[in-house]
């Protein structure tokens, strides 16, 4: 029987192409991964791995191998789902993985009351841009903004998160909105729907400065550096911000709340559901109605 360890280093070198991404992904050194590696091609008495100056690449035995141990590891996940289900007492640990404006803005600040509710259960909240796997249990619940796809994950949409242009009342360019200059994403997330939408209003005016995050936009915004386009329910909360161009072109994402199919009868699991739910449909301005 081999060593798990090695087939769990060998699966990450396998995803990420690199042995230095797979280190930084499993949170050891580099060392430690090839070590591994080699551990495992030893046990099997076979190159699995061909070892390039700036990757690795899978052998033709190697990719057999990779998938039959892709089925090894949702079989142990399946198995640890089963338990965590099981668990009926709300106790232990949750962890969700939402987008980073929702945790900041939206989810941190009602984590107090989560706590009152449930002083038993662990809620570990992750901001995260990227989709986690929930097959792989790097989240047991999450929000996300699209639809995913995934047959094995039971899905509900909560909530609708639109979009608006939003500048500090003291903008120099106010009420002159040929010279507006505007906020935008790096060009890394060009592809966002967002981004899309507010290079499309500005129609080559230009873009005054570049954040990675709706924060950033929404505290440069308030400094009077350009216009932004902010989810409504924080823009229109801002005192020091006011909303432009009503008739703009709408925009909105539709906010999904989904879980494994193997999670979503466990107590622990559904209160959080719940608990996300209620945040979500309790903001007039996420409401799918509004």
């Amino acid at each position: 029987m081999n060593d798990w360890e090695n087939l769990r280093h060998f699966l990450a070198v396998a995803r990420i192409g690199t042995l230095s991404g797979a280190a930084r992904a499993l949170q050891v050194d580099h060392a430690t991964v090839s070590r591994r590696l080699a551990s495992l091609e030893s046990e099997l008495q076979a190159a699995l791995v061909e070892r390039l100056p700036r990757a690795c690449r899978l052998t033709p035995l190697g990719h057999q191998v990779f998938q039959q141990v892709q089925a090894m590891e949702e079989g142990a996940y399946a198995i640890e789902r089963l338990l965590h289900a099981a668990r009926a007492p709300l106790d232990g640990k949750v962890s969700l993985s939402a987008p980073p404006v929702l945790v900041t803005q939206l989810l941190a600040g009602r984590m107090a009351e989560f706590r009152r509710r449930h002083p038993g259960l662990q809620l570990a909240m992750s901001a995260q841009g990227q989709q986690v796997s929930l097959t792989r249990r790097e989240a047991d619940v999450a929000l996300r903004l699209v639809r995913p796809k995934d047959a094995s994950y039971v899905v509900r949409r909560i909530g609708r998160m639109h979009f608006g242009l939003y500048a500090s009342r003291d903008y120099v360019h106010l009420q002159r909105p040929a010279e507006w200059e505007f906020i935008a994403f790096d060009t890394q997330f060009d592809e966002l729907p967002q981004q899309q939408w507010l290079l499309e209003i500005a129609e080559g005016r230009p873009v005054a400065c570049r954040l990675s995050d709706i924060s950033g936009h929404l505290a440069v915004g308030r400094t009077g550096a350009g216009v932004a386009g902010l989810p409504c329910f924080l823009g229109d909360a801002d005192p020091g911000l006011q909303r432009l161009a009503p008739d703009a072109k709408p925009f909105f994402r539709d906010i999904w709340l989904l879980v494994h199919r193997d999670l979503r009868r466990s107590a622990p699991v559904r209160a959080v559901m719940d608990f996300m739910a209620q945040i979500v449909t309790e903001q007039p301005a996420l409401r799918l109605t509004s």
